[in-house]
Order: C-alpha cells, then structure tokens, then sequence
C-alpha cells in the first residue's frame, strides 16, 4: 500500500513537471528515469527495516552463573492454613516467581519429610521446573516426621559430584530450604558443619505463624490429635531455620499473611556472585539486514550525486 502511494504520488510530481516545462519548450521528461532508481532502493530499505532472518548459527554464551537448589519441605503440616489457602501452596506461588527472575542459574528441586528426594537436578529448563513445582504437595512422598538434615545431606552429596572448572575456584552454590521449621532430626550439627566448610549459602524461607493452626486429617476427616488426645498444632519454629542460615553465611525471612519476604529473599540471592564461567551454546537466527541496506544506500547516495535539470529557463 505504501509502495503503491509512493509510485502514485511520483508520477503526479512527474506530469506536473511536464506540464510546467510545455509552454517553455521543454520536455521534462528527464526527471522520470529516476523514479526506476528511486523504485529499487525505497523497498531495499524497507526491507532492511523489517529485518529478514534465515539460517541459524550456533553462538558461544559466557555466563557466571550459580546454582540454586530449592529445598522444600512436604511434610503435613505444610497443608495447614494459617498461610492462606495453606502454607504450602503459598510456597509454590512464590518459588514460580523466583524462578523466573534467574535465568542465567542453574535451579534444582528436592523434597523432602523424613527423607529426601531429587524432584529435578540442576537445569537451565525453567518451563520443566515450573512443572515440578506446580505438582507439588505433601502426599506426593512418604508421611513421616521432618528430618531437616535429609535434605542438606542430599545437597552435599551433589555439590562435592559437580564437576569444576579446572584452575578456577569452586561454583557459587545458594541453598533455599522453604519448612516451617519443625525439625524432628537426631542431630542437626554434624551435617551444619560440613554444609558451613563446602562454601553454600543457606536462606531459609520460614513459613507459618507462631499461632499455628489445627492440622486437618486427609479427606476432612477432623483433626490430628496427639497424645493426650487434644487437636494438634502446628507452629513455626524459626529458630532452627535462623540457626540454619546464620552458620552458612545466608538470611532467614518469613512468609506468612502479615508479611511476605520472598522478594527479600530474591534479593540476597542476587547478591550471590557466580564465581566460575560457563559457556554455554545457543542457537541464533541469522539477521541478514546489511546486504538490503548496503545496496540500497549506495543507490541512495546515486540518486543524490547525479543531478537532472528538469527546466532550463
């Protein structure tokens, strides 16, 4: 449409000129040869404009990035709801959003109650990722008391089988254990101090509120009791969650109806160098431009440097 408009509007400035050179004698004419040369350069461009692409490269990308597990506990008394709709729900919602503000990181998923389990090794894959989170929930592994030493074990196991940059130092690893604290563990220390000497940074995510809530029984079947048969309540315990992060050099926040402190959390996070680079391969699609836009400024400078004397008086 533009292209037609353009060819009309020049043939109207062509025949004006005719008709003002007439009553002199003169042709003008010659003006109209360049409407052809002004024809092959406007749509060239145009063209480079709309950027054409064919082909793909493969290009290097160097990235210093870190490795991010998320630690989440599945334990029962992550389905109460003194979070709203419940603590764990709340939970995913938020680790859907800070999966996406890095994508340069590497971000695995383990589970976790009295055992853990790799729900998704380290990946760059964030729509795969968001799947696991999105499946999670507490019937999803084996009920049990909270063992908060399964989980870091479970880490240390993968950090030490990482493989290093030769001559470099050691990846940046962050750790975000998202519990609501209660840990049932025979003895936590052990396991702190090895995690403290490997050089990962814990944060931990402490979700619940120190009122607690009654745990309700699978498919609404009341409530649990404990042992002297009154409704048990789970509460968080941040001081083993705090303990946690203290002694690796991380943060503890909370997540409960009042507050929200995961974008806290994001931004310790973002403060966590990558200290090793990688690269990594990427596909790209190949950005031809130059070739319509060199022709066409060369016809363009043509189109300035030659001259045409339309009417001589």
């Amino acid at each position: 449409m533009a292209a037609a408009l353009f060819v009309l509007l020049y043939l109207g400035y062509v025949f004006r000129t005719r008709r003002l050179a007439t009553p002199l004698e003169q042709r003008g004419w010659p003006v109209g040869w360049k409407l052809g040369l002004r024809l092959l350069y406007f749509p060239l461009l145009l063209v480079a404009l709309l950027g054409p692409a064919y082909g793909v490269t493969q290009q290097p990308v160097r990235t210093s990035g870190k490795d991010v597990w998320l630690l989440v506990d599945l334990s029962r008394s992550m389905d109460a709801t003194d979070v709203a709709p419940s603590r764990l729900q709340k939970a995913k919602a938020e680790l859907t959003s800070l999966v996406n503000r890095f994508q340069a990181d590497r971000i695995g998923l383990i589970v976790f109650s009295s055992d853990a389990f790799i729900q998704c090794p380290l990946t760059y894959d964030q729509v795969a990722l968001q799947l696991f989170i999105n499946t999670l929930q507490t019937t999803l592994i084996p009920a049990g008391s909270t063992d908060l030493a399964a989980p870091l074990e479970l880490v240390l196991t993968r950090v030490g089988a990482t493989p290093q940059t030769v001559g470099g130092p050691p990846r940046a690893t962050a750790l975000v254990l998202v519990s609501d604290g209660e840990d049932f563990s025979d003895n936590l220390e052990p396991t702190l101090r090895v995690l403290a000497r490997s050089g990962a940074r814990l944060f931990a995510m402490g979700v619940g509120t120190l009122e607690g809530a009654r745990l309700a029984k699978p498919h609404g079947r009341g409530f649990v009791r404990d042992n002297r048969g009154r409704d048990a309540v789970t509460r968080l315990a941040p001081t083993t969650l705090r303990r946690l992060a203290e002694q690796t050099g991380g943060q503890y926040f909370e997540l409960t109806d009042a507050h929200n402190e995961f974008p806290l959390l994001v931004n310790a996070l973002n403060r966590v160098e990558g200290q090793a680079e990688q690269v990594r391969t990427v596909a790209v699609a190949d950005n031809r431009y130059r070739f319509p836009l060199v022709i066409g400024l060369l016809l363009f400078a043509l189109d300035i440097l030659l001259t045409v004397k339309v009417i001589r008086l």
